[in-house]
Formats: structure tokens, sequence, C-alpha cells
């Protein structure tokens, strides 16, 4: 019966299976940023809140993209199990440097699954996965930034509260590039 499935999907089962890791990873990356936002909101910084929010539903945009992806592809979609994601953090800064560890993270499983597609002939993948390369460049820009306004605003006195006024602000300059 495996040989019938394989059959049956042009992945290959080392595709398949960094497929599903990144989906799980997409699930993580999603809860993650709704734990931060519930954080950022117990703790009066309501702009970084819907910024996490925004970023939680994007993350599961993402994974429900590539897991439609792999049945469309005749594969099997793996719903992911997703525990022990952190409710707490040490400080307001900790909570944007996390974030940029994990987009950080997610740029390179998303680049192994462009060497794994090389590896195998698999240029649809490749160029369906193309979409999450270019994505990751302005995710990891944005998360950057973030983490900068620490450093540059300061956290002292009304510092806090005005970074909180300006994570919403950040965006990635090639976006309006794009657009036109």
């Amino acid at each position: 019966m495996k040989d019938l499935m394989r059959l049956r999907t042009s992945l290959k089962e080392e595709l398949q299976f960094a497929l599903n890791a990144q989906v799980k990873m997409e699930a993580e990356s999603s809860s993650k940023y709704l734990a931060m936002a519930a954080w950022c909101d117990r703790n009066g910084y309501s702009n970084s809140a819907d910024f996490f929010f925004t970023q939680a539903e994007e993350e599961r945009a993402h994974m429900l993209k590539i897991f439609k992806y792999i049945g469309d592809m005749g594969g099997v979609a793996i719903t992911p199990e997703v525990t022990n994601i952190p409710q707490e953090y040490p400080t307001f800064r900790s909570i944007f440097e996390t974030a940029l560890e994990q987009e950080i993270a997610v740029s390179q499983s998303i680049n192994r699954i462009v060497g794994i597609s090389r590896r195998n002939d698999d240029y649809a993948t490749e160029n369906f996965i193309q979409w999450f390369v270019k994505e990751q460049i302005e995710e990891e820009y944005i998360a950057r930034r973030q983490v900068e306004l620490f450093d540059v605003i300061g956290e002292e006195g009304i510092g806090r509260f005005t970074i909180d006024l300006e994570i919403p602000k950040v965006t990635y300059p090639g976006a309006a590039a794009e657009a036109e």
C-alpha cells in the first residue's frame, strides 16, 4: 500500500517530512506569538499585543498554506501537536528578541526545504517555497528593527511606552516597491 501511496504523490518522502516539520514550526510560531500578545496585553503594551495577534494569524495562515500544498500534491499532511509554549517572559525586550530568534529559525528551516527540493529535482515545491523565502526577508527585517528600537529609544522613563507606540510602525521598505 505504501508504494501505491507514493505513486499518488510527486513529493519525495524526505520532502514531505520537511514540509510537515515546517507545518509544525509555523503552528508553534503562531502559538508563541499568541502567548506574546497575551503577555503584552497583560502588561499594558497594547500596540505590541495587537502586532503579535496579527503575527499569530499570519503564522497560522502560513501553516495552512503549506498544509494544503502537501495535500494538493497528493502527500499526507499531518496536523501538528503544539505543546510547551512559554506564557511568561522576563522583560518586554526579551519578547522581541525571542521573536527575532524564531524568525531566524523559520528562515533556516525554509532554506533547508529549498535545498531538499533542489536535491530531489522538485521544481514545483521549490517554486512554491520561494514565496516563503521572500516572506522571511520581510519578517526578519521587521523583527530586527523592532529589537533595535530598544537600543535607539532606551527603556528608561517613558522608553517602553514609546517603543510600544513605535512597534506597529516598523515595516519592510521593500514591501512598498513590491506593491508597485
